[in-house]
């Protein structure tokens, strides 16, 4: 039986998304491609008496009790009986409200690292049930998968053989797009524009980034440059650097971008250098997240 493990919580990226419609619901269904980013949150998990604690390093994430992991540990206690508590301690690393999937990403490796001091009592299925319940970014997280499309709410996934690993430049403003703010814009531009619906899913389409690039973008770039202008600056310069590809990662408001090599990223990061940015350098990830094939450790 262990007593502690530690997880790595992997930052995401969207490399096209559509919001096909909005159901009487309130929540919208989406058809997107997502990649795992090497950027990722720590998240250590001990065991101890009774009770959920979490304390988070590193960045401002709101209310405990709000906190995927919080949300993700208490789901697994519940499920199992509280057959004792968790002490979390999450290191953040990857930014927040940029549509990295951060929190998402935090709840995802929470659900694995709890089962795991439980000896995996859960089922992989069930874990997966819980992810689709805490955000439609964790199923994807929670299942490993470095590629995969996605539908729905993000709970219907399509695992995809992901090309190799590729240098990648993230980039940031000094501003903030919540997810709720980004859907009140995205709701009021196809109100008055035509959406441009689904893309042809070709498997070939998705063999290199170079393909991926050419599958379209992002339905949340025009309303949230709109309303930023330097968002959309930002992107500009960055596509203008040659990538394979660049998007608007989730609702934003951080701006991703893959190129053939690191000297391309490299210079990429000079020429769009400079004041009131953060630019991350990262790359895409072959391998599972880890957590969901039970790779997770004992020490920190």
């Amino acid at each position: 039986m262990i007593d502690r493990v530690a997880i790595s919580a992997h930052a995401k990226a969207n490399l096209f998304l559509r919001v096909l419609a909005r159901e009487a619901s309130g929540f919208h269904t989406l058809e997107t491609l997502f990649t795992l980013l090497e950027l990722h949150d720590l998240l250590t998990v001990e065991r101890t008496e009774h009770g959920i604690e979490l304390l988070v390093t590193g960045a401002d994430t709101g209310p405990v009790e709000e906190n995927l992991a919080y949300r993700a540990a208490r789901m697994v206690l519940d499920a199992t009986g509280h057959r004792f508590g968790v002490r979390m301690r999450l290191e953040k690393r990857i930014p927040v409200q940029a549509g990295l999937g951060g929190g998402s990403s935090d709840g995802a490796a929470a659900l694995h690292a709890v089962n795991a001091l439980l000896q995996h009592a859960l089922p992989r299925p069930e874990l997966l049930q819980f992810a689709a319940k805490l955000g439609s970014d964790v199923p994807f997280l929670a299942s490993g998968a470095p590629l995969a499309l996605a539908w729905g709410r993000g709970e219907r996934l399509m695992r995809l053989p992901p090309p190799k690993p590729a240098p990648a430049l993230l980039a940031l403003p000094d501003i903030r797009v919540s997810t709720k703010d980004a859907y009140a814009l995205l709701d009021a531009w196809q109100a008055s524009e035509t959406p441009r619906g689904s893309i042809v899913l070709d498997r070939e389409a998705f063999e290199t980034w170079g393909s991926i690039g050419r599958l379209g973008g992002n339905d949340f770039e025009n309303p949230v440059f709109g309303r930023e202008p330097t968002l959309r600056t930002l992107f500009e310069e960055m596509a203008g650097t040659r990538p394979l590809l660049a998007r608007l990662s989730g609702s934003g408001a951080a701006v991703v971008a893959v190129f053939k090599n690191e000297a391309d990223r490299d210079a990429a990061a000079l020429t769009i250098g400079g004041k009131h940015r953060i630019l991350i350098r990262t790359s895409t990830r072959q391998a599972p997240a880890p957590g969901a094939d039970r790779s997770v450790s004992e020490h920190g």
